[in-house]
């Protein structure tokens, strides 16, 4: 799936409308772009521990991922988590109890690997739920692993995450797809260093 332009804005209107469960909102305020909090670990666990309360063995995994899972990475404060269920694209088997915990449905993507998104309950979480073993649940803890362990690409993303919040956006997700550019260029050095899978 490619993005549109993060500069036009009708497209992001047209198709973050298509996406997105509930009222459209775009940003109230500038992006703020916090330095690394040792908090951020521990909102992570209570909200795994909330997860896995609700949902049981049906939380295949629970990752936390993004920026506020990577040390001395400056990040926005919100707590992105990864959910892997058998079927992603099965709400019913999973959408309910997160909801009943306070979990709320804002974003139904089929064509991008069945992704959901769930806003946190008292927190500012970003839940994405996919299907076990999907490509793009193994990408961004990939993403999250080569930035714990690279400084000159943990600091060559921070500058670029930066320089991109100070520019007047009107929805989040043309910040988040005008990163993709430095993302990719970090991705293929994550992806060139890591070892083969066995066939």
């Amino acid at each position: 799936m490619c993005p549109p332009d993060p500069s036009d804005l009708a497209a992001y209107a047209e198709s973050l409308d298509r996406i997105t469960v509930g009222e459209l909102k775009p940003l109230a305020h500038p992006i703020e772009i916090r330095g690394y909090d040792p908090e951020w670990p521990r909102l992570y666990e209570r909200e795994e521990a909330r997860i896995r309360a609700a949902l049981g063995d049906r939380a295949v995994s629970v990752e936390h991922a993004g920026s506020t899972s990577v040390p001395d990475l400056p990040a926005k404060p919100i707590i992105d988590i990864v959910l892997e269920v058998p079927d992603s694209a099965d709400e019913p088997a999973y959408a309910p109890p997160l909801e009943a915990s306070g979990y709320v449905l804002r974003i139904r993507e089929p064509d991008w690997y069945e992704h959901r998104m769930f806003r946190g309950p008292d927190t500012k979480v970003n839940l994405h739920v996919f299907t076990a073993g999907c490509e793009e649940a193994v990408r961004m803890l990939l993403f999250r692993d080569w930035l714990r362990d690279n400084a000159d690409d943990r600091d060559r993303y921070a500058a670029a995450k930066r320089e991109l919040a100070s520019r007047d956006w009107t929805y989040m997700q043309q910040y988040a797809d005008a990163k993709t550019e430095v993302v990719a260029e970090i991705m293929s050095r994550a992806e060139a260093a890591r070892p083969a899978r066995p066939r």
